[in-house]
């Protein structure tokens, strides 16, 4: 049986195959982990912990997909197989999915409309993505 990811991988697809690198790995987690308490510091602006917290789940949810072995060719696949690489459900993946909406609007068009339940929310749900991934030991492969 063909996986989901595989499905979604080759030319013109979504993601493409690459072995996982141990690494890319720890330092997608440590970027991820210190956006994380950053964004988690009220004294920021609201935006810019949004932007960090943002910033945050694309590391740690890139870190899941490099982990098996799969490079995005863009940055919304991350947040969108995440049932495929951590098991999350909707609760998480939605409000990544969200956010990614929202950062889209804020870089290309200006209107970054963000409030402190939306922050609070990615925070959590980046919260629950570095808590699955806690569960993964590093890839074997180091260059």
């Amino acid at each position: 049986m063909v996986s989901p990811l595989e499905n979604l991988s080759g030319p013109g697809k979504s993601l493409q195959k690459e072995p996982p690198d141990a690494k890319e790995f720890t330092g997608l987690m440590r970027s991820g982990v210190a956006r994380l308490s950053d964004a988690a510091n009220t004294s920021n602006s609201l935006e810019g912990r949004f932007d960090l917290a943002y910033n945050a789940a694309h590391a740690l949810c890139l870190a899941a997909l490099r982990w098996h072995g799969y490079r995005p060719a863009n940055r919304y696949v991350v947040f969108q197989v995440l049932p495929h690489t951590l098991g999350m459900g909707p609760e998480v993946w939605r409000i990544l999915a969200k956010c990614h909406e929202i950062r889209n609007l804020g870089e290309y068009v200006g209107d970054l409309n963000v409030d402190e339940q939306l922050v609070a929310g990615l925070i959590a749900a980046c919260r629950a993505v570095v808590a699955k991934l806690d569960t993964l030991k590093p890839p074997g492969r180091a260059p």
